[in-house]
């Protein structure tokens, strides 16, 4: 599912959710510009996805139309199955990894990067003999992650470990090359593609 998709599904589940609601609030809640949220209103609108309505005149309301709600009703189910097809995916990957490492006789590793990976790194590692000894992200010390609390990367070195995953989806490249810059060997650090 692509960006514009993905936005298009949430603009109409806000329309649908509240009929008043202000560029500015859509604009924050999808996280674009206000520009981008006019602009992407009035193409929605001129589909005919929803009707603008200004009563009274300075207030706006959307209302779905039939053909927004189904538009909406094929993107939720695009979305469901974009969500299952990465899960199934991403869970067929780590059963792999983690068969091959049992195989290495890895025993502690260290999920890096906080997210929907990692939550589903972390369900799949609790059917292996494998101990997560930590979960690390760079943005969310002392938040608490699938039950345990995420800690800062410089706590690491006082851990000991067989591999880090880089569970993180995005700037895997950066994180790896932070590790190595700080001692960890290039052979423990594991990225899945």
């Amino acid at each position: 599912m692509d960006n514009q998709a993905l936005r298009t599904l949430q603009l109409l589940e806000e329309i649908d959710q509240n009929h008043a609601p202000s560029q500015r609030y859509l604009a924050k809640q999808l996280n674009v510009s206000l520009g981008l949220i006019n602009s992407f209103i009035k193409r929605l609108g001129k589909k005919g996805y929803f009707k603008i309505t200004t009563i009274p005149k300075n207030r706006v309301s959307y209302i779905l139309t039939p053909k927004g709600i189904a538009e909406k009703s094929r993107l939720t189910y695009e979305y469901i199955h974009h969500s299952y097809q990465f899960y199934k995916g991403a869970r067929s990957k780590l059963s792999l990894l983690f068969q091959e490492l049992v195989e290495a006789h890895v025993h502690r590793v260290i999920l890096y990067g906080i997210g929907h990976f990692a939550e589903i790194a972390y369900i799949s590692l609790q059917e292996t003999p494998i101990l997560m000894v930590a979960m690390v992200d760079d943005n969310k010390p002392g938040q608490q992650f699938m039950g345990n609390m995420v800690i800062d990367p410089s706590r690491m070195k006082h851990l000991s470990f067989d591999r880090v995953i880089i569970t993180a989806i995005s700037s895997r490249k950066i994180i790896k090359d932070k590790l190595i810059e700080k001692g960890v060997s290039a052979e423990k650090i594991v990225i899945l593609n």
